[in-house]
C-alpha cells in the first residue's frame, strides 16, 4: 500500500470536494489559498438541494429529514418555493407588435356596426334550441305541395303486390292453405334438452370454392403433380375426381404419389401400400422431418430425373396437393431442409399457393389442402 501524504488528507478535514470549493460553512478561512469568495451558507445550502433531493427515511420508511423545501413549517414562517422549470412550460409569449396588430384589428372589428365578435362558449347551446325547433312539424320545408303533388312531383309510386282488397285477401288465403307447421323456423320446439353442436370451422376446411380456385391454379401451373398421401389411410386421402381430371383433360402432366407419415405405420403396411399403389402411379414412402427424414433422397433424385425429360423448359415445375393435414408443407420444408412453409396440426393453414425454389431448375408449389 502506498503511503498517504500529510498534505492531501489536509482538504478532507477541512471538508473541501473535488471542485476544491468547501461545502462546509463553519470552515477557517485563513489558510484557504487561491479561493476569492468562498461560498456562504445560503450558497452551500442551494447546492445540496440541487444534490439531495430525496427525504432520508429510516428502515421502516419514516422521514427522518425531509427532502429541500418539502418539511412543514409552522405558520407564519417565510420560506422558499422550490423552483422548477415546468412553472414556464405552458405558457405563450408573443411579441409587442403582434400584440398591437391583434389590439387594433379587434378594436376595428368591435367598432364596425357590420361585423360581429364571437365569444365561444362551451355550453351546448343546439341542445336548448332543440325544444322549440320541433314544436311543430315542418314538413314543408323538406317537401313542397308541388313536389309531391304537381307537375314536378317526385315522389315514387309504393310498390304494392295486389290492386284491391280482393285479390289481398286471396293472397291470404293462398298462404294459409299452403302453411305448415314443420316448415316455420319461428316456433320454438321442445328438444328434450338435446341439440346438435355447431359445426366447427375445421371441419369445413378444405371445400370453399375459394380452395379449389388454388388448387385448379397449381395444376395449370405444374408439369409434375405429386400427390401427398396419409399412410395411416391412403385410400381415404386420395382424390378419385382429381386423378379422373388429370388422366382425362391433363394427361400430359406427371402424377406421383407421396406416401408420408410412413413412421406412424408399420414396415410391412408401407411394404403392402407401396406395392398397391405402384400398379397405377409410381409411389415414394416418405417420412417429412427436417433432422430425421426418409425417403428424400429417392425423391429429389426422381425430380431430378423429370427436370431432364423436359430439357426444352427453362425450368419445371412441382406442385403439391392432397387433403388437408397430410403433410404438404412438410413435405417441401423437408426437402428444402428448412421451415419454409408455415405448418400447424390444425386443418386450414396453407391458405394460398406459394412458389418455393428447390434448385435452379426445380420450382415447388405448395397448395391448399381441399377435400
Amino acid at each position: 500500500m502506498p503511503k498517504v501524504s500529510s498534505q492531501s488528507k489536509a482538504p478532507r478535514k477541512q471538508g473541501f470536494n473535488r471542485s476544491g470549493h468547501s461545502m462546509n460553512p463553519e470552515r477557517p478561512t485563513a489558510g484557504l489559498k487561491g479561493v476569492a469568495n468562498p461560498r456562504t451558507k445560503g450558497t452551500i445550502k442551494r447546492i445540496q438541494m440541487y444534490r439531495n433531493f430525496k427525504a432520508k427515511r429510516d428502515k421502516t420508511g419514516k422521514i427522518l429529514t425531509p427532502a429541500p423545501f418539502q418539511g412543514w413549517n409552522k405558520s407564519g414562517t417565510i420560506a422558499r418555493v422550490e423552483p422548477n422549470q415546468k412553472w414556464f412550460g405552458n405558457s405563450r409569449v408573443i411579441s409587442q407588435n403582434a400584440l398591437q396588430k391583434f389590439q387594433t384589428e379587434l378594436g376595428s372589428a368591435m367598432k364596425n356596426p357590420f361585423q360581429l365578435v364571437m365569444k365561444p362558449t362551451t355550453l351546448p347551446v343546439t341542445l336548448l334550441n332543440e325544444k322549440a325547433k320541433n314544436a311543430r312539424v315542418h314538413l314543408l320545408d323538406t317537401e313542397s305541395f308541388e313536389s309531391v303533388f304537381g307537375p314536378k312531383k317526385s315522389r315514387k309510386r309504393p310498390n304494392i303486390s295486389v290492386s284491391g282488397m280482393e285479390e289481398l285477401s286471396q293472397l291470404v288465403n293462398q298462404k294459409q292453405e299452403g302453411y305448415s307447421d314443420e316448415k316455420d323456423t319461428n316456433i320454438v320446439r321442445d328438444n328434450q334438452g338435446v341439440k346438435d353442436l355447431p359445426r366447427d370451422w375445421v371441419m369445413a376446411a378444405g371445400q370453399s370454392r375459394r380452395i379449389w380456385n388454388e388448387l385448379y391454379k397449381v395444376v395449370d401451373s405444374s408439369d409434375v403433380l405429386l400427390q401427398v398421401l396419409d399412410a395411416r389411410d391412403p385410400l381415404g386421402t386420395r382424390s378419385a375426381h382429381l386423378e379422373k381430371y388429370l388422366k382425362t383433360e391433363k394427361p400430359h402432366k406427371h402424377l406421383i404419389f407421396i406416401l408420408n407419415k410412413v413412421d406412424l405405420v408399420p414396415t410391412w403396411i408401407t411394404q403392402r401400400w407401396l406395392a398397391l399403389l405402384n400398379k397405377e402411379y409410381p409411389t415414394i414412402a416418405f417420412h417429412a422431418s427436417l433432422t430425421h427424414p426418409f425417403g428424400k433422397g429417392s425423391l429429389i433424385n426422381l425430380l431430378r430425373q423429370l427436370g431432364k425429360l423436359h430439357i426444352d423448359k427453362k425450368q419445371i415445375s412441382v406442385g403439391f396437393i392432397g387433403y388437408p393435414n397430410v403433410g404438404k408443407s412438410s413435405v417441401i420444408n423437408t426437402l428444402r431442409s428448412k421451415k419454409v412453409c408455415k405448418v400447424a396440426p390444425i386443418a386450414g393453414e396453407t391458405k394460398v399457393w406459394q412458389y418455393i425454389t428447390l434448385m435452379r431448375r426445380i420450382y415447388l408449389i405448395d397448395c391448399p389442402g381441399v377435400v
